[in-house]
């Protein structure tokens, strides 16, 4: 652009230098001319020559207007050129810097284009991704129709679970009972029943439950409910139409704060028992038995109770309950002086044909600490029970004897007397071999705790005066199992013990309450005949038979022939053996004593498919 310019302006110049000269010529030939005439006037000088002279100037003056136009044309043309120049120039510094934005507006959209492709690159990855999350979640929306794990209700999340059982027990010695073992019934072997075997098949173990949860800001609530049959009605029977009742297992509610703390109401597992994770409802640590009595050593209940628990960053946990209280009793020779409870009334949905209800002053109260460390789970807990009993002193008085200022048995004088007992235990439970093995241990020791036992133990006796005395009781077990991805295999050995609590009356010369050594046995190893109707055993003559001591060593199996999305089928073999032994009591050969044992050998099978 700048060589353009330069070569403008040289033209300029250059014209510039050749038009100059033109009016020095003219004025040049006009001085000659005029000397040359002004020498001729000096000869001659004429009119006519005056005017030609007039006339030559009057043509040099035109000739001189014509070239002041001519100059002034070109200096306008000059600055017309220059004015172009200029435009041009400023034209030219423009499309420069038009040329300078479009070339970095070039690079931009380089750089824009490259970007735009790997956006498109980019999004291309997206759309895949996208629709291959989009067929997993149609996927898993379609499969959560078809199959939901649980469903959903007003905001409230239920989910079903439980299983489908057939089952059978088989026993060396008959006990006349379902799956479900009474260990403090096993036949010493005088009864007829300890001659027989048995065999039952049932279903009455199948189980069906249901969680409900619902989550609100700062807390979750909900509650649990499951049942089985393993009940009875008046018209169930096993001839024709196994027709059991359902049976409530647990029904409780919950509220699980955020910040740890939890109250749960209902029928649930006691606090006594054993749990695996914390003190969580649902986590109870129960023996992998068949057998739904589970296994001797094992404590436990299933009752009303009401709990509050806290649990502290989920490493150490406390606990404290109120349940429902009761009392189960065994006496000899005892005197129709005190009242404990009564059977079940009919009107109040009480058993009315083999339940005794104790009347009971307050709840038990059972306070539990757990710990978990990081290397397995640690229980101690205690018990508090109260046991009442209403005493008649004069109850027992002659026919003419006074007593309280009234002639004859009567209830003068009757009070109330409240005995407290409990006890305390613990728990313990560790994993090992990546965690393929557990081992476990339990312990429970008081007076009268004999109803948390599995063998079903007393917890009082009575005195001669109709006091309540309570029966010094230990319970323990060990257990070992073994999980794998198919296979369980488990080994439990347990014991309960029930203590020699007897007095001597000295009224009537003879000993009263439980497991004293002048209680008679000799009847124990004597088979009687059957009563009549053929389903009448006899009954054992001159059998005290206090149990002492309960044992169980208990082994079986789980393997899992099918685990999947679709639920869980499984079968296992149980084998366990039971040792009831008792207090040595009169042989009915002076000087020697006679401790009757009864033992049982069983074995279970399980087949069941649980809901997934």
């Amino acid at each position: 652009m700048k060589r353009v310019t330069a070569f403008v302006l040289s033209c300029v110049l250059t014209s510039s230098a050749f038009a100059a000269p033109a009016p020095q010529a003219a004025t040049t030939k006009i001085t000659k001319t005029k000397t040359s005439r002004a020498k001729t006037a000096g000869k001659s000088v004429t009119a006519s020559d005056l005017q030609a002279l007039k006339d030559a100037i009057a043509a040099q003056q035109q000739q001189i207007q014509q070239l002041q136009q001519q100059l002034q044309t070109r200096d306008q043309a000059v600055q017309d050129l220059q004015q172009k120049l200029d435009q041009n120039t400023a034209a030219a510094t423009q499309a420069q810097q038009k040329a300078d934005q479009a070339a970095s507006q070039t690079s931009q959209q380089e750089q824009a284009v490259s970007s735009l492709k790997s956006d498109v690159s980019d999004l291309k990855q997206n759309v895949t991704s996208t629709a291959l999350t989009v067929q997993d979640e149609q996927k898993r929306v379609n499969q959560a129709i078809e199959s939901p794990l649980a469903l959903h209700y007003k905001g409230i999340t239920l989910t079903p679970g439980g299983f489908m059982a057939a089952e059978s027990v088989w026993r060396n010695r008959a006990l006349a009972a379902d799956i479900n073992t009474p260990f403090n019934s096993v036949p010493f072997g005088g009864a007829n029943a300890s001659h027989m075997s048995e065999f039952f098949g049932s279903g009455r173990q199948s189980r069906i439950a249901m969680l409900f949860e619902g989550k609100l800001k700062g807390a979750k609530i909900g509650g649990y409910y499951e049942a089985d049959f393993l009940s009875a009605g008046v018209t169930s029977n096993s001839n024709q139409s196994n027709s059991y009742t359902l049976r409530q297992r647990q029904f409780f509610g919950q509220a699980a704060l955020d910040n740890g703390w939890a109250f749960t109401g209902g029928q649930m597992w006691s606090l006594v028992t054993e749990t695996k994770k914390g003190l969580d409802n649902r986590s109870e640590a129960l023996p992998m038995t068949i057998d739904p009595q589970y296994t001797i050593g094992f404590s436990w209940a299933r009752q009303f109770g009401f709990r509050v628990t806290k649990n502290f960053n989920d490493k150490f946990w406390m606990g404290f309950a109120v349940e429902n209280p009761q009392t189960t009793f065994a006496a000899h020779g005892q005197n129709n002086n005190f009242l404990l409870g009564s059977l079940g009334s009919s009107g109040g949905l009480y058993n009315a044909f083999n339940g005794n209800y104790s009347f009971n002053e307050s709840p038990d109260v059972i306070v539990k600490l757990a710990a978990e460390p990081g290397f397995g789970h640690y229980e101690i807990f205690g018990i508090y029970s109260s046991f009442r009993d209403r005493i008649f002193p004069c109850a027992t008085a002659g026919a003419t004897a006074i007593c309280n200022g009234v002639t004859g048995p009567s209830a003068a004088g009757a009070s109330n007397d409240t005995r407290a007992g409990g006890g305390v235990g613990a728990n313990a439970r560790v994993s090992v071999y990546k965690k393929h093995i557990d081992l476990g241990a339990h312990v429970l020791l008081g007076t009268g705790i004999g109803r948390y036992g599995t063998g079903g133990l007393p917890d009082a006796t009575v005195r001669p005066d109709g006091t309540l005395a309570l029966i010094k009781s230990y319970q323990a077990l060990g257990t070992i199992e073994w999980h794998d991805k198919k296979l369980d295999v488990y080994l439990n050995g347990g014991g309960e013990y029930a203590g020699r609590t007897s007095y001597f009356n000295p009224v009537t010369g003879k000993t009263e309450g439980y497991g004293d050594n002048l209680f008679v046995n000799s009847g124990c190893g004597k088979e009687p005949v059957p009563g009549a109707g053929g389903f009448t055993p006899g009954s054992l003559g001159s059998c005290t038979g206090d149990t002492r001591l309960l044992l169980e060593g208990t082994a079986g199996l789980w393997y899992r022939i099918y685990n999947g999305p679709y639920g869980r089928i499984q079968f296992g073999p149980q084998y366990s053996y039971v040792s009831r032994g008792t207090w040595s009591g009169a042989s009915g050969i002076p000087g020697l004593g006679y401790q009757p044992k009864g033992v049982d050998n069983m074995v279970l099978t399980s087949f069941r498919y649980y809901l997934p």
